[in-house]
């Protein structure tokens, strides 16, 4: 009778068809699954190293990087308040300046593109396929090639108009769109085409014309892609440093990156304190904004266009 229930209690702990659970073995673990956490582990710390290296370079009282080995043996938010107090650095002004450039390169950017990806998309004229191959060939040279041309240029627009000329920031935004438009617009173009053309058409039989159409419909299906070109639009501006050191004269107008590097390029005193915190300040915007395209950046894209 005991071996009876035993026999029960025995089937009751482990039904038919449910296997007992293994004993762990490392081997085996390390070989499906373990490898990959640790390379995954190399990877973030290699990644994570730059950023506390500058983290403990700001921090750092001194202004300079001796002993910088080791890592937060000093703390202090004396390169903070230097950069921030200093008169012969204007960081207020030259992070409102970025902030402003990259803002209306961003929203310009996304703008224009959208508009020329959506004729290219949607509609069907004369040139339309010799205009995306000049967008590709285009790109295929650096915007550093044509500094030169850009400084006479602007130099020339300057001498009848002023506020769009040499050392303004409209001049400077506008160098920036002309740059960004062709990339971003192939970019929004491929993938304007993932959107059915059926839409189009249905509300077209409604009475909606190509403004309407894209305003209401086609803008709203491709938010991901106007994420994802804003974000890096904005990225590109705040780094960039040729063009904005050679448009942009005056201390008080400079960018961010141009600025920051002042501090660094005298051989004989280097504040890289004061230029570690300048960039961990500088860092915190384009934080912001990836935090608040996220939804669209990951989300969108993994959902589709038109789910």
């Amino acid at each position: 009778m005991a071996s009876g229930l035993d026999l029960a209690a025995e089937r009751a702990a482990h039904p038919r068809g449910v296997q007992a659970k293994r004993p762990f073995n490392f081997g085996r673990w390390f070989r499906a699954t373990g490898w990959r956490h640790i390379v995954g582990i190399i990877m973030v710390a290699f990644a994570l190293l730059p950023i506390v290296f500058v983290i403990s370079s700001s921090l750092n009282p001194k202004g300079t990087l001796t002993g910088s080995n080791a890592l937060f043996s000093a703390i202090g938010l004396d390169s903070y308040i230097r950069i921030l107090t200093d008169p012969q650095v204007p960081y207020p002004a030259w992070f409102a300046n970025t902030i402003i450039i990259a803002s209306a390169t961003a929203i310009g950017t996304v703008f224009l593109g959208a508009l020329a990806a959506y004729s290219f998309s949607r509609m069907r004229f004369t040139g339309r396929r010799f205009g995306l191959i000049t967008i590709v060939v285009v790109q295929m040279f650096p915007q550093l090639l044509a500094v030169v041309a850009i400084f006479l240029l602007m130099s020339a627009i300057g001498d009848f108009f002023p506020a769009i000329g040499l050392n303004t920031h409209i001049g400077l935004i506008m160098v920036y769109l002309g740059g960004a438009l062709g990339v971003n617009t192939y970019l929004m173009y491929g993938f304007f085409n993932t959107v059915p053309a059926s839409i189009d058409e249905a509300a077209k039989i409604d009475g909606a014309g190509h403004a309407r159409i894209f305003f209401t419909i086609i803008l709203r299906l491709t938010a991901p892609i106007l994420a994802v070109v804003a974000l890096l639009s904005f990225i590109f501006s705040v780094n960039e440093f040729v063009v904005a050191s050679v448009l942009l004269i005056d201390t008080e107008k400079q960018t961010l990156a141009v600025g920051l590097t002042k501090l660094v390029s005298n051989p004989r005193y280097a504040d890289w304190s004061a230029f570690s915190a300048g960039a961990v300040m500088a860092a915190l915007p384009v934080v912001a904004l990836f935090l608040f395209l996220q939804k669209y950046i990951v989300g969108g894209l993994t959902a589709g266009a038109v789910k």
